[in-house]
């Protein structure tokens, strides 16, 4: 993992320790959880109208990111600028490292939906950013779905716990095999924007932090036609965020 360079959410931050990165890059490349420890759990949200081919009782899909007030997940030079400070403005550890604190409403908010990941869908810019992880997901997810055109990398560890597909309807059937009634998280951005225009996004969950940045990279990737969500279930505020949560409408 790179200690200076670390691809999240889809996007390169800098500024972060070590440390700090380890952890981060765990949760906000919407690669899972840290692991199944602390914090309550949360009733999953009803399902509904969902495709005839997806099991009901499998578990639902959730896109999610930081973002600016105006949509984007990174500037035009793909950093995250201040989308991040409400993870350090705290005086809650999110976890066991310590590296990040949070007010005790993000605590209570984002500890529950992590132990809730089973399984998470990258793209292959994310997976070769962050050079697959040396084959282990990271942060305690029991597997990562890539969505590829191209084989794994040379030399690429047979029996790690990656699945790659080359598609975005491919990856949510297989996420969703693997996590069973746990969520599926998939990273907003250019992949995340597929899995939604193809109707395959249970609820978006979206950290707005309070920055604009005019342009960049945009949190519904190329999405261009309307879609209408549900009212959202979740507002709260934290420090340096609001918490917002829309159930897909079917």
């Amino acid at each position: 993992m790179r200690s200076s360079l670390q691809e999240l959410n889809g996007h390169i931050t800098a500024g972060f320790t070590a440390e700090e990165l380890a952890v981060i890059a765990h949760w906000l490349t919407s690669l899972g959880t840290h692991g199944r420890r602390g914090g309550a759990t949360v009733a999953p949200i009803g399902r509904h109208g969902l495709r005839t081919q997806r099991s009901t009782h499998m578990g639902k899909v959730v896109m999610y990111a930081s973002v600016s007030l105006d949509g984007f997940i990174a500037d035009e030079n793909d950093q995250p600028g201040p989308l991040f400070d409400w993870l350090l403005s705290g005086d809650v550890p999110l976890d066991d490292s310590g590296a990040l604190k949070v007010s005790q409403v993000s605590y209570d908010y984002t500890r529950a939906y992590w132990d809730q990941i089973g399984a998470t869908i990258v793209g292959r810019r994310v997976f070769d950013l962050t050079d697959g992880w040396g084959g282990t997901p990271p942060g305690g997810v029991d597997h990562v779905v890539v969505v590829t055109h191209r084989p794994p990398p040379d030399g690429w560890h047979a029996a790690a716990p990656f699945s790659f597909v080359d598609s975005v309807d491919a990856a949510v059937t297989q996420a969703q095999e693997l996590a069973g009634d746990r969520l599926v998280e998939v990273s907003a951005g250019d992949v995340g924007g597929q899995v939604f225009a193809a109707g395959l996004v249970d609820e978006v969950r979206m950290d707005v932090a309070p920055v604009v940045f005019g342009s960049g990279r945009r949190f519904f990737g190329a999405v261009q036609a309307q879609h209408l969500l549900e009212d959202p279930d979740v507002v709260l505020q934290g420090n340096r965020v609001l918490h917002l949560n829309y159930r897909a409408r079917r």
